[in-house]
């Protein structure tokens, strides 16, 4: 085959190849994360037994139950027990410089989008777990779960809003906790309701503090340091790859023919035909095989097919596919 001079689109699917490639690489880094998602599962299950402990302790169960029939007896006015997801937690076994005992208090938030830093308001943190912790999912789905890795240090802009708004429009998510999918399906939905705790009170969580010791309040604290190691341990995972891509883009540019990339790709390990990078277009389809451009051809004209007709056409292209 001829020296082909390399161009845009060769750069990028090269870019793109190596890419996926990165992400599936057995690294340190990736190793670390994987390892912080599943300590970060045990950890939930011990934190929330240990909630349940500390909560079932404040508000009785034998309370719950009472209270629950009497808002069956007189209704509304009695309806004071509700199901929550995040509680307050406090001890006061420090004392200050004054020899005084001081309370140490935090937000505890169990839920998808719960913050990292004990704050009872939302922020990108939380955001980051959920899209992290749920990574696989979203990229199943053709999104991008690492965009707030991606965009680490940048100012909003609108990428940035377009995928976050489609991450957590698979999630579920909305500014009340959950939303309905097409099918009522929500996965913050589902996720919250396993960590939700029957309370007495229906003020907000910030009036109603619950008292711990200072040992069951620092195994809580441990919980959420896991969660936040797990999206540190990502991003650091996510900077590596773009450190990698970052210095491939520096040197593809630099290259005047297609030869020169495949050799660095095979250098790096990675596999790459020639004739597939030309025959493919931007997209990686093949349009170039004889089947697939006379299929293309074909749907440029008769544009007034039936809908069985098309679903017809779509089921012979995906045979033609893979074969």
């Amino acid at each position: 085959m001829a020296n082909i001079r390399m161009n845009t689109e060769f750069r990028n699917k090269i870019l793109n190849r190596y890419k996926e490639y990165a992400e599936n690489e057995n690294t340190q880094e990736r190793e670390a994360y994987l390892q912080a998602r599943e300590n970060v599962n045990a950890e939930y299950q011990t934190a929330f037994e240990l909630a349940k402990t500390i909560v079932q302790r404040a508000y009785p169960m034998e309370d719950v139950k009472t209270l629950r029939h009497f808002k069956q007896k007189y209704g509304d006015p009695c309806d004071v027990v509700a199901k929550d997801k995040c509680f307050y937690f406090a001890h006061s076994e420090d004392v200050d410089d004054e020899g005084d005992k001081k309370e140490t208090s935090s937000h505890f938030d169990f839920g998808l989008y719960g913050n990292l830093n004990g704050s009872e308001y939302g922020s990108d943190e939380g955001r980051k777990f959920a899209y992290v912790y749920y990574r696989d999912e979203i990229k199943a789905n053709g999104l991008n779960a690492d965009i707030l890795a991606e965009q680490e240090g940048k100012n909003d802009n609108p990428y940035k809003t377009k995928h976050i708004d489609d991450n957590d429009k698979f999630l579920g998510h909305s500014g009340n906790d959950f939303r309905g999918s097409d099918n009522n399906i929500s996965i913050t939905r589902d996720f919250n309701d396993q960590y939700k705790l029957d309370v007495i009170g229906t003020s907000h969580c910030r009036s109603r503090t619950i008292p711990c010791s200072k040992s069951e309040y620092e195994q809580l604290e441990q919980w959420r340091i896991a969660k936040a190691s797990l999206v540190s341990n990502h991003q650091k995972w996510i900077d590596t790859i773009r450190s990698q891509c970052e210095a491939m883009k520096t040197g593809l540019k630099a290259y005047k023919f297609l030869s020169e990339g495949i050799e660095l790709m095979s250098e790096l390990g990675v596999q790459i035909d020639e004739a597939e990078l030309v025959r493919c277009n931007s997209t990686g389809l093949t349009i170039y095989n004889p089947t697939n451009l006379a299929n293309m051809i074909k749907g440029m004209k008769n544009k007034s097919m039936t809908r069985e007709q098309k679903i017809l056409l779509r089921k012979q292209y995906e045979k033609n596919q893979v074969n």
